[in-house]
């Protein structure tokens, strides 16, 4: 959503609560200014923990070759039964 800094001052509240529920930021424009964007601080830890993530061009490119198997569907999926069962977990209560 984009919206203008005098609408966003006016339902600051209401767009908030839009940012936190749709985790979509609202981008703020700024006349003279440069833009700014609300974001949830759950989102926005999100994409601290991704960056950090992707930092490592070796854990980058783990991700990425983990990311292109799930998409080729070369992996055999299963049930978080199975997995807890494989793994001598309990089961979910």
């Amino acid at each position: 959503m984009e919206t203008t800094y005098s609408h966003a001052r006016a339902q600051f509240a209401t767009l908030c609560d839009l940012a936190t529920s749709t985790l979509e930021p609202v981008v703020i424009h700024r006349r003279g200014a440069e833009d700014v964007a609300l974001v949830s601080a759950a989102e926005w830890q999100s994409l601290e923990q991704t960056l950090h993530e992707l930092r490592s061009p070796r854990n980058a490119a783990r991700l990425q070759a983990a990311l292109n198997r799930a998409r080729k569907r070369t992996t055999k999926s299963t049930t978080v039964a199975a997995v807890r069962k494989t793994f001598g977990l309990p089961k979910s209560t």
